[in-house]
C-alpha cells in the first residue's frame, strides 16, 4: 500500500547517544535492556549483541552496584552499540561508569539523591560530553510527591519531571532526555502529552511493566501507538517480561505499522477460512521464522483465496494467493509464476530472498550515485 502516513512529529531538539542521533528529526530509535547479571560479563557480552542483530539502535544495561560498574568497563570494551547505564540510588556509579565510555547516563529523580548529587553526575557528563536520561516512573515518584498526590497521577509524574528539568536549566545543561512511564495506559499517555507541549527535550516513550509477551505487547501498541500517532517521541523501549530480543522485533513492528520507520519483512496474511486454497496459518509461521534474518524493507502478502488475493498482491513487492489447482505469486504487482502447495514455502522463501537482494543492490547503487 503506498497511503503516506499523515503523522507530523513534534519538533524537538537533538541529542546523541553514541552515534545515534535522538531527536530534531531523527529517525525514531528503538531501545532495549539487558536482563543478565551485569556482573557476567561474558552473559551481559552475548545478550547485548542479540539484542543489537536484533535491530536494537541503542541498549540499556543495569549498573546497580561498584562490582557491575567494573564489569561495565569490560561490556563496553567488546560491543559496539551504543550504552546506557541505568542508575538508581548511588550517583558514584554514575561518576564511574562515565570514565568506562558509557554513551549514556539514566537517572531517576525519585532515588538518585539531593541536588548535589545530581549536580556531581551533570559536571561529569558535561566534561565526557555524555547526555543524561532523565527517567520519571510512578512506581519511584519522590515520597513528598507522593503525600502531595496520595497516588501517582500524570501531574505528579510531570511535577516530578520538572524538579530535575529546572535544576538542569540552573545548571545550563540541555543535553538530556525525558520519560514519565507509568504501567498504566491512561497515565502514562496524559502525562507525556502535558510535557509534550512545554518543553522541546527529546521524549523517551514507555509503558513500564507493561506484562508478558502477549499482554505487554498490547498495552505497549496501544499506549506508544496513541503517542507517535500524535508525533510524540523519539526513541521508544517496549517493557516486557520476555526475552529483550522480543522488544525490539515489536518496537519495529509498531514504527512499521505506523509508516514511521522501516526495517524487514511487512507481511500481510488473512486469517484464514474454509476458502484457503492452503495453510495460511503453517505458511505464514514458518516464513517468519526463516526470513527474521532478512533486513531490507519489503511488503509480502500472503493470502488464502481470491476474494481479496488478487487485490493485495498488486500492492506488494510479493505477493501470494490461493488458487485451483495451483496458487499464483505476484512480483510487483503482476502475476509471475504458479505454486503447488507442497512446494511453496521452499520456493516462497528463494523468491523473497531473491527480491530482497535486489532491493538491496538498488539501495546500494542509489547510495553510489548520490
Amino acid at each position: 500500500m503506498h497511503f503516506e502516513s499523515p503523522i507530523k512529529r513534534r519538533h524537538s531538539r537533538q541529542i546523541m547517544v553514541g552515534n545515534v542521533p535522538v531527536g530534531g528529526g531523527a529517525p525514531i530509535s528503538v531501545q532495549s535492556m539487558t536482563n543478565t547479571e551485569t556482573c557476567d560479563v561474558d552473559a551481559t557480552v552475548a545478550q547485548i549483541r542479540a539484542i543489537a542483530d536484533a535491530g536494537a539502535d541503542i541498549v540499556r544495561v543495569s549498573i546497580p552496584s561498584m562490582d557491575a560498574a567494573e564489569a561495565f568497563k569490560h561490556i563496553r570494551q567488546q560491543v559496539e552499540v551504543p550504552l546506557v547505564a541505568d542508575i538508581h540510588f548511588d550517583y558514584k556509579i554514575a561518576l564511574k561508569v562515565a570514565e568506562y565510555g558509557v554513551d549514556c547516563l539514566r537517572i531517576n529523580p525519585g532515588n538518585i539523591g539531593n541536588k548535589d548529587r545530581v549536580r556531581a553526575v551533570v559536571d561529569c557528563a558535561r566534561d565526557k560530553n555524555i547526555p543524561i536520561r532523565i527517567g520519571v516512573n510512578a512506581g519511584s515518584l519522590e515520597k513528598d510527591l507522593q503525600k502531595k498526590y496520595g497516588e501517582p497521577t500524570p501531574d505528579a509524574l510531570v511535577e516530578s519531571a520538572f524538579r530535575q528539568i529546572e535544576y538542569f536549566d540552573e545548571l545550563d545543561f540541555q543535553e538530556f532526555k525525558l520519560s514519565l512511564k507509568a504501567s498504566d495506559i491512561f497515565m502514562t499517555v496524559e502525562a507525556y502529552r502535558k510535557i509534550a507541549s512545554q518543553i522541546d527535550n527529546p521524549l523517551h516513550l514507555g509503558i513500564t511493566e507493561a506484562g508478558g509477551l502477549r499482554s505487554g505487547t498490547v498495552k505497549s501498541s496501544i499506549g506508544l501507538g496513541l503517542l507517535l500517532m500524535d508525533g510524540i517521541g523519539d526513541t521508544i523501549r517496549v517493557s516486557l517480561a520476555a526475552d529483550p530480543v522480543q522488544e525490539i522485533k515489536v518496537g519495529w513492528d509498531m514504527l512499521r505499522s505506523l509508516k514511521l520507520r522501516s526495517r524487514g519483512i511487512n507481511f500481510i496474511a488473512c486469517p484464514s477460512c474454509s476458502r484457503q486454497n492452503f495453510d495460511v496459518i503453517k505458511t505464514m509461521n514458518e516464513l517468519e521464522q526463516r526470513l527474521d534474518d532478512v533486513r531490507v524493507s519489503m511488503d509480502v502478502a500472503v493470502i488464502g483465496c481470491i476474494v481479496n488475493g488478487p487485490g493485495e498482491a498488486k500492492e506488494v513487492d510479493l505477493g501470494l494467493t490461493g488458487g485451483t489447482p495451483n496458487n499464483l505469486v505476484y512480483l510487483d504487482g503482476k502475476p509471475a509464476s504458479k505454486l503447488k502447495n507442497d512446494e511453496l514455502v521452499e520456493e516462497l522463501e528463494r523468491m523473497i530472498r531473491e527480491k530482497a537482494a535486489a532491493k538491496e543492490q538498488e539501495q546500494a547503487n542509489l547510495i553510489a550515485k548520490a
